[in-house]
């Protein structure tokens, strides 16, 4: 699995995140129809459109095979071949509902993750929701990022505004506009009260190394 363990971000209280990890949801690959009997697929993980990541998915019955290749501290990259069983549930108003069995735990789960060398559930890989160390400024970049992405602009807020998407109809995109605007007067907001406390800290720190009052 190529570029695991590369920009990683900040860890919740000492901990890993979804986010820094490659996770793989059943749903969707159901809906992808990924897990018809004998189908071999390759599925990705992107990010800003160019692939982090990319592994093999053959699906039987009631299991799928994972294979990948995995490279840890500047280590030759080792080839994986991971097992992971499968389990459907019926649904309230009909059909089935697949869910993925946790090698580790064999709890069921519709979402294993591949931190590390192997896929488990988020609970045997000890990971953290990113949200959970998100303040309101975080939450605001990250909700502007993505309107970006749907409105075609280039990502970061820095790039300022891109214009009207082709076909797009112009109250969707007032209305989009609007709030990727205020997220971004949220975000400024943000930085600049923690901009202030840290000039106050430094000040602090400059009138006890001159033994001010």
């Amino acid at each position: 699995m190529g570029g695991r363990g590369s920009g990683r971000r900040p860890s919740y209280a000492g901990k890993d995140t979804t986010e820094d990890s490659l996770p793989l949801d059943i749903r969707r690959l159901q809906r992808a129809g990924a897990l018809s009997p004998g189908r071999i697929c390759r599925w990705r993980w992107t990010v800003n459109d160019h692939v982090r990541a990319s592994i093999q998915i053959r699906a039987d019955v009631w299991q799928v095979v994972l294979t990948y290749a995995y490279t840890a501290h500047q280590q030759p990259a080792e080839r994986i071949r991971q097992t992971v069983m499968l389990e459907t549930t019926p649904c309230t108003l009909g059909g089935r509902r697949s869910w993925f069995r946790c090698p580790t735990c064999a709890r069921r789960v519709a979402v294993i993750y591949g931190a590390g060398r192997l896929f488990a559930c988020r609970q045997c890989k000890q990971l953290a929701y990113g949200s959970q160390s998100e303040n309101a400024d975080d939450r605001a970049s990250r909700r502007a990022d993505r309107l970006r992405k749907q409105l075609g602009w280039e990502p970061g807020i820095l790039n300022g505004p891109g214009g009207r998407p082709k076909g797009m109809h112009f109250q969707i995109y007032a209305r989009l506009s609007a709030e990727h605007d205020a997220l971004v007067e949220v975000m400024l907001h943000g930085m600049a009260k923690r901009l202030g406390m840290l000039n106050g800290r430094l000040s602090e720190i400059r009138r006890q190394i001159n033994g001010e009052p």
